[in-house]
Order: C-alpha cells, then sequence, then structure tokens
C-alpha cells in the first residue's frame, strides 16, 4: 500500500500489460478501417474487379505540369511522355497492361491517384496517347491486368 498526502492509504498503480494495450489498439483500427471501407467517399474507385489480378472502371489522364522538376509519389522526377500511371494502393513498380477500345499499353505505377470520385487510375499524356484516350473529355473505360 501507498500512502498520500492525506495519511489514506492506496494500492500501487499497475500498469496494464502493453500486449493487451497493443491488442486492443489493432482491434480498434481493424474496426474504425470496416466502417470507413463502407463509407462511400472520393476514395471509391466504382471499379470492377474480374479477377484479383485485373479490374475495370473509368481511367484519366494528367500531364502539362507546369513545375518543370515535379517529382512524382515514388520519387521519380515526372514526364508526361513516359509510359507510367498513378493508383490509389498498388505497389510502386507494379505493371499493368492497360487496354481501352482494343489498343493497349504497358504502364509502370510510379504515383499516387487519381484523386477524382470514379476514376480507377491516371495515367500520364503519353500513356493515354497510346490508347487514345486524349481526345474528348481526356475519360476512357479501361480494363488493367497486372503483368
Amino acid at each position: 500500500m501507498t500512502m498520500t498526502s492525506e495519511g489514506l492509504s492506496r494500492p500501487p498503480l499497475r500498469i496494464p500489460n502493453t500486449s493487451v494495450v497493443l491488442g486492443a489498439a489493432v482491434l480498434f483500427a481493424i474496426t474504425a478501417n470496416a466502417s470507413i471501407a463502407g463509407s462511400d467517399s472520393w476514395r471509391d474507385a466504382k471499379a470492377s474487379a474480374t479477377s484479383t489480378r485485373s479490374f475495370s472502371g473509368v481511367a484519366s489522364f494528367y500531364g502539362n505540369v507546369d513545375e518543370p522538376k515535379r517529382e512524382t509519389a515514388s520519387g521519380q522526377r515526372f514526364s508526361e511522355d513516359s509510359m507510367t500511371a498513378a493508383h490509389r494502393t498498388l505497389p510502386f513498380g507494379t505493371r499493368l497492361r492497360v487496354t481501352h477500345g482494343g489498343r493497349s499499353v504497358v504502364v509502370t505505377i510510379n504515383d499516387r491517384g487519381p484523386f477524382v470520385k470514379g476514376r480507377v487510375l491516371d495515367l500520364t499524356t503519353g500513356a493515354a496517347r497510346a490508347i487514345g484516350i486524349t481526345s474528348a473529355k481526356g475519360l476512357g473505360n479501361i480494363v488493367a491486368e497486372v503483368q
């Protein structure tokens, strides 16, 4: 027992087992992610997965960046003529065969995006031009297969 300044006794302070605290934190994080995953936010890509190695949806393109030395999220220098793309979650370096209207191109994921609701992939201008989605609104329905 420990004595307080008022002369009262109390039991010693017990520190909880760290594995119990860590386990509770992990359980809370999983529960929080499960509730977020069901939300309809801009992060929802509305993609339909045809298998675990492919997906489809709307792709857009990006380029003409005013900053001449812009880096991608992976640290590579951005080049609008390269055959690269941005995806929200695929690991950097993942290669995808992207098909639109019978034309396809192989791109490497080196950036994060797109940050517009309903889009699943952002292609560089060069990759988008190769499959023909630079005209009109700059959008196209694509099928992407992991290589």
